[in-house]
């Protein structure tokens, strides 16, 4: 029995976006750290990115990787492998994956974040892949970037002698976001003349949510994600000034932010993930000399369900809203049909949240391994404070209780022949 008085139960968050780090850069976060981090924020169900060493592109890789989520995971889990190699894809979609990734970026020889085997940029090959993800039934997910249009911004910058962290943000959001529009409108070209089930990661402007809502008008099976980093930390220039490379993931100017909200409550944004992404400070700080040599992204999967929570208690959104972009919608979107809501049959993966307590993040408080948290000294008004994955607690009392091994796949069955 436990007792929720004064608390809401909410179903567990299913995070369908998030980088483990977890093999080949466990400097940064282990599957340990951030499935940790999950329990204390609520997440129970966690779907790792495949930019980690070697990327999982291929099934026996893929399989190697399952098996250090068998052993370590502490909230229920599943993998989105790279779509790199078209033939791998039908055998991929056989191994109850939920969708496969891949990076609009040109691989650069680099071995982080954008290493060889995860990116297509190539139009050619972006059609092969959703080709084979549409025969698979497997849907594709798509880090959306124009890698033409990206140099010459980029260049013309460094021409000019700007390389620190606050030219890098305002690059990546040149022209009012072009690089994004450019690169989704052809996505969503690509997907009407395949009929692939379509996912758009880092949905971020205006003109980004108008081709998406124009897009699902027209029938199309798309579905669109926004990262908290969107709506609470890179959509305050104030923020970037202060915060530097800690704050990029990107800039999303403020002209952006009421098309954001608006997509999030009419349905044209589908779900929130996190893109929890942590990297070093050492591999932050570099970013004051030069934003394109730190690396990109920022950790939140311990702590987005406080900013959703306290979206609501400013009324930027209602609960039940945000219940459905943060759990029901994304277990939804990606069939995993035992995850996402409170009924008969389903998990009994859980959050209890506390709605009227307010609490300030600190860094003493983060569980990943990096040890600071971006949205430190940010108050937010509601707080996870009772975690369960199937039915067993994972965390309460402040304190993560789940064992390393106890997170089971989120299992995806599909009917299609490899």
């Amino acid at each position: 029995m436990i007792d929720a008085s004064g608390l809401t139960v909410l179903p567990g968050l299913v995070d369908v976006h998030s980088h483990h780090r977890e093999p080949g850069f466990t400097h940064k976060e282990d599957i340990l750290s951030a499935t940790r981090a999950c329990a204390a924020g609520g997440v129970t169900t966690t779907l790792a990115m495949p930019n980690v060493s070697p990327p999982p592109n291929t099934v026996r890789i893929l399989d190697d990787m399952m098996r250090l989520y068998e052993r370590s995971a502490v909230v229920d889990w599943n993998i989105n492998p790279a779509g790199t190699i078209v033939e791998e894809i039908p055998k991929l979609a056989q191994k109850g994956i939920a969708a496969v990734k891949v990076f609009m970026v040109t691989d650069t020889g680099r071995d982080y974040p954008h290493m060889p085997g995860i990116g297509v940029h190539d139009h050619g090959q972006l059609l092969a892949t959703m080709e084979a993800c549409s025969r698979a039934g497997v849907p594709l997910m798509v880090h959306p970037h124009d890698q033409s249009l990206m140099h010459q911004i980029e260049t013309a910058m460094w021409a000019r002698g700007e390389r620190d962290a606050l030219a890098y943000a305002r690059a990546y959001a040149a022209h009012d976001g072009v690089i994004w529009e450019t690169a989704i409108a052809l996505l969503l070209r690509l997907q009407q003349a395949t009929g692939v089930q379509l996912h758009l990661l880092h949905v971020q402007t205006a003109g980004s949510v108008e081709l998406i809502r124009a897009a699902k008008a027209r029938g199309q099976k798309v579905s669109a994600e926004v990262n908290p980093w969107a709506l609470f930390l890179g959509h305050d220039w104030a923020n970037i000034e202060r915060l530097g490379s800690y704050a990029l993931s990107y800039w999303v100017p403020e002209s952006n932010q009421a098309a954001l909200w608006e997509g999030l409550a009419d349905g044209t944004i589908d779900l929130i993930s996190t893109d929890h992404a942590p990297h070093t400070a050492e591999e932050k700080e570099v970013g004051w000399r030069d934003g394109w040599e730190a690396q990109t992204g920022t950790p939140s999967a311990q702590f987005y369900l406080r900013m959703m929570l306290d979206a609501v208690h400013h009324g930027k959104i209602s609960l039940e809203r945000a219940v459905e972009l943060c759990s029901t919608a994304p277990a939804r979107v990606f069939n995993m049909t035992r995850k996402g809501s409170i009924a008969v049959g389903f998990d009994a993966d859980l959050v209890l949240v506390d709605q009227t307590a307010q609490r300030t993040i600190s860094n003493s408080e983060v569980l990943s391994k990096i040890g600071y948290s971006p949205y430190a000294d940010m108050t937010f008004t509601g707080l996870p404070v009772r975690t369960l994955v199937r039915g067993k607690t994972v965390f309460a009392e402040g304190t993560v209780v789940g064992e390393p091994g106890f997170g089971e796949q989120a299992f995806v069955a599909r009917d299609v022949p490899a």
